[in-house]
């Protein structure tokens, strides 16, 4: 057995509204794949991210310039704002690192696919955080979908809605698009690797106007591909919504819906993880007796940042290719800007 030398990383930054704690709290977790040397906090973090300093007590806090001038520290997270990712990500692939960054970017198109290309050009992994691209029926399902199993798929149907506090609803309008660019990059993403990319983008994104706030808290788009029609939908004033989040999948042989996309786990594991979630599948099909048959199952118990950080540390390693090519994430971005009405 080839006794591998862990990953000498370091955290830029931490997010109010992003599962950035997580991020940290899982490299700290496996100490035989990560060698965590430290974290920095940029622009405002140390204010507005007090309350979620605890999770790097006991590690080194640095400068942006130590991490980036450090030859020892061969990757990093980028865990910052929305709006500030695609620009401390290009700082440290111009410093030669490989990146894990929290999705999806900053909304400058131009600025992002520098950045993928500047990772392309050094040979380093470029590893984006959507969250559903390691939970494990997704990708089975969309493997299958991918292989022909469910026939011609004709319609995909992807929501994520949840319930906020006006505040969080108010920080929407920090970026076009409001609740489309922040959940609804996750859903782009599922249909994109069903689909491809499609003919056009119809974004419907609008503010519901509770509580006073008018950013675009309620998103919807149609992606429209030849002889096919998916829709996304995602909102932040849905009460139940989280329960609610799905991802339907129409083809001429076979439906599949997974609802719940993710829910919480009633148990957890000895080794501190957090995040244990399960899945559950329903799909329908006409059996050989002409009538329509259906099957139900629930998944095990899986950790979504667990698979997410130990995949970046295999291709860090060079054990796995990375699924998601630089292209597809430019082009992947290109559509969520659509979705988003900035383009």
């Amino acid at each position: 057995m080839i006794d591998i030398k862990p990953i000498r990383i370091a955290q830029i930054g931490i997010n109010r509204h992003s599962h950035a704690p997580e991020v940290f709290h899982t490299l700290k977790l496996h100490p035989e794949l990560f060698d965590v040397a430290g974290y920095a906090l940029v622009e405002d973090e140390r204010i507005t991210c007090a309350d979620k300093l605890t999770v790097f007590e006991g590690f080194c806090e640095l400068t942006l310039d130590e991490i980036l001038n450090d030859p020892t520290i061969e990757a990093v997270t980028v865990e910052t704002d929305e709006i500030h990712l695609t620009k401390y990500a290009q700082m440290a692939a111009d410093h030669g690192k490989h990146i894990h960054m929290e999705k999806p970017g900053s909304q400058n198109t131009k600025a992002f696919e520098r950045l993928a290309r500047t990772l392309q050009a050094n040979g380093k992994v470029f590893h984006v955080g959507y969250m559903y691209r390691y939970n494990p029926v997704v990708s089975d399902a969309i493997a299958r979908a991918k292989a022909g199993e469910f026939g011609t798929v004709y319609s995909v149907e992807a929501h994520m809605s949840r319930w906020d506090y006006k505040i969080t609803r108010e920080w929407f309008g920090s970026f076009r698009g409001g609740m489309m660019f922040y959940l609804g990059c996750h859903l782009i993403d599922l249909v994109l690797q069903i689909q491809g990319i499609p003919q056009s983008v119809i974004p419907l994104n609008t503010a519901t106007g509770l509580d006073g706030v008018n950013t675009e808290d309620l998103g919807f788009a149609v992606l429209q591909y030849p002889n096919a029609v998916s829709v996304i939908r995602m909102g932040g004033t849905e009460v139940g919504g989280f329960q609610r989040r799905q991802l339907v999948i129409c083809g001429s042989k076979r439906t599949v819906e997974i609802k719940p996309l993710e829910a919480s786990a009633p148990k957890t594991i000895s080794n501190g993880a957090k995040y244990m979630l399960f899945a559950e599948k329903t799909e329908r099909f006409v059996g050989e007796d002409g009538h329509t048959k259906e099957t139900h199952v629930k998944s095990e118990v899986f950790q979504r940042y667990e698979a997410m950080l130990l995949a970046f540390a295999d291709m860090v390693h060079g054990n796995k290719k990375n699924p998601y090519t630089y292209d597809y994430e430019i082009e992947l971005f290109k559509t969520i800007m659509k979705c988003c009405g900035t383009e």
